[in-house]
């Protein structure tokens, strides 16, 4: 490389499309039928289907910095159909409970591709489906274990692919075989916040821009610079749940960091494929996730330090030189052909992660909270359902009306115990990343099918297996 990467600035998805003219904060004191804290996709998304099917409810969103300036902005770009605690939802509701919730989340693909070309959003959005990759036997097994659950789940038209399949689509370095679906999408994630967001306000929405939320209480949203009463009050933070009075131990925020690439030649592209523009990800423990954006740069993420002691955040993206290193080295094991390719821009951002790993909507009729998150990485397309199951259970609960598909689904009130107090909680995420690590290099090295026992057993503590 020949010169450093800009390091934060929110994320490369702001550096191309700059940072939006700020909206007013709110004024005072305030009231309105549904107040929603966070102006990412869920509270945008909420607010659009809320005002669509109920045109005359007063919708007030209040974001704390600018909308998208949490994870809505700095993602993958990845719309695809995965969610958080599907299995655990199988186990504890029933399989065919848990094939109605991977059902909707197809859908929900198709839905959000819908919206935007109903809305004139173009987000650069391209149906390349997902394409999961495996570089040793370990990962192979658990390839195929993935995939034929994905079969019993009802995505028939998933496929699986043997090394020479999965180079036709792209070729990275070792991988021995593949999965991909249909149900996924690569997009811009800034380009579809700022369009939904300018929707949203087209519609008669109200939203208050460098407005934190400092406690949420029935029927209270808090300011410093006033209260918005509302018969409901919506938490949409994700990541930064930990940030609200009372919220510290709820959802942790799991950071990820991303390097993009400079626009690559043609000469590159032509030894890597990926014509197809797929969303690519891999079956390592501490897995990849990466995307070829519209102007043919590689945009390449995964776990740097995962957790900042006491639930802290970034400062607007920063990554630490050895992340970006790490992150870089990842970019070219997986493609030689980018060695020299020059590194522009570096970001991190923050995940909500609950102690169980599954993603939950709720509304609590008795107070008028409600709240949805807790994606754990696969907020882009989630996002969209739990806002649509909040429309619904909200009609609901005010009579407009009756239950629906969506307020059916297992994960809608699911209950879920706090996080650990610290130092509990930074000993054992940072603990169970180094054992993840560990694992990977180990499997890398041992040619043996069987997943590495580090990993089983950081399985088992993190709650995201039983």
């Amino acid at each position: 490389m020949t010169s450093s990467p800009v390091n934060g600035g929110i994320s490369f998805w702001y550096a191309r499309e700059g940072t939006p003219l700020p909206r007013e904060p709110l004024p005072g004191d305030a009231s309105a039928d549904v107040c929603i804290v966070g102006g990412g996709y869920t509270g945008l998304w909420t607010a659009y289907y809320l005002k669509k099917a109920v045109p005359f409810l007063n919708i007030t969103v209040l974001e704390g910095r600018f909308c998208g300036y949490g994870a809505s902005g700095r993602n993958g770009g990845w719309l695809y159909n995965g969610i958080a605690g599907r299995d655990r939802y199988a186990r504890l509701h029933g399989h065919d409970a848990a094939v109605r919730l991977q059902q909707a989340m197809n859908d929900t693909v198709d839905e959000v591709v819908r919206v935007a070309v109903a809305e004139g959003i173009d987000a650069d959005i391209h149906r390349g489906g997902v394409l999961e990759v495996a570089h040793n036997p370990a990962q192979l097994a658990r390839l195929r274990a993935f995939h034929a659950v994905e079969l019993a789940f009802g995505e028939k038209d998933r496929v699986l692919l043997g090394a020479r399949e999965t180079a036709e689509r792209v070729r990275v370095t070792g991988a021995v075989a593949g999965s991909w679906t249909p149900h996924g999408a690569r997009l811009h994630p800034v380009k579809l916040v700022k369009g939904l967001a300018a929707a949203v306000e087209a519609l008669g929405v109200t939203i208050h821009e460098s407005t934190p939320v400092t406690e949420i209480r029935p029927k209270h949203a808090v300011t410093p610079y006033g209260t918005v009463r509302a018969p409901y009050i919506l938490r949409c933070t994700e990541g930064f749940t930990a940030g609200l009075k009372g919220h510290r131990r709820a959802w942790l925020p799991m950071n990820s960091s991303m390097i993009a690439t400079e626009p690559l030649p043609p000469s590159v592209w032509d030894t890597i494929g990926w014509d197809g523009r797929e969303t690519l990800g891999d079956l390592a423990h501490a897995y990849m996730y990466a995307q070829r954006t519209a102007d043919d740069r590689i945009a390449l993420g995964g776990r740097g330090v995962p957790y900042r002691f006491g639930s802290r955040t970034d400062n607007d993206g920063r990554t630490r030189p050895a992340t970006i290193e790490a992150l870089r080295e990842i970019l070219v094991r997986l493609f030689p052909t980018t060695a020299g390719a020059r590194i522009d821009h570096a970001w991190s951002g923050i995940l909500g992660v609950p102690r169980d790993w599954c993603a939950t909507v709720t509304l609590d009729r008795s107070t008028g909270l409600g709240w949805a998150g807790g994606y754990v990485g696969s907020g882009v397309a989630t996002a969209n359902l739990a806002a649509r199951t909040l429309r619904d259970l909200i009609q609901q609960d005010s009579g407009q009306a009756g239950s629906t598909e969506l307020t059916a689904l297992p994960w809608v009130n699911h209950k879920v115990r706090n996080w650990e107090p610290e130092p509990l909680r930074w000993l054992g995420v940072r603990g169970l990343y180094a054992a993840y690590r560990m694992a990977d290099r180990r499997e890398s090295s041992a040619r043996t099918p069987e997943t590495d026992r580090l990993a089983r057993v950081a399985d088992r503590i993190a709650g995201r297996r039983g």
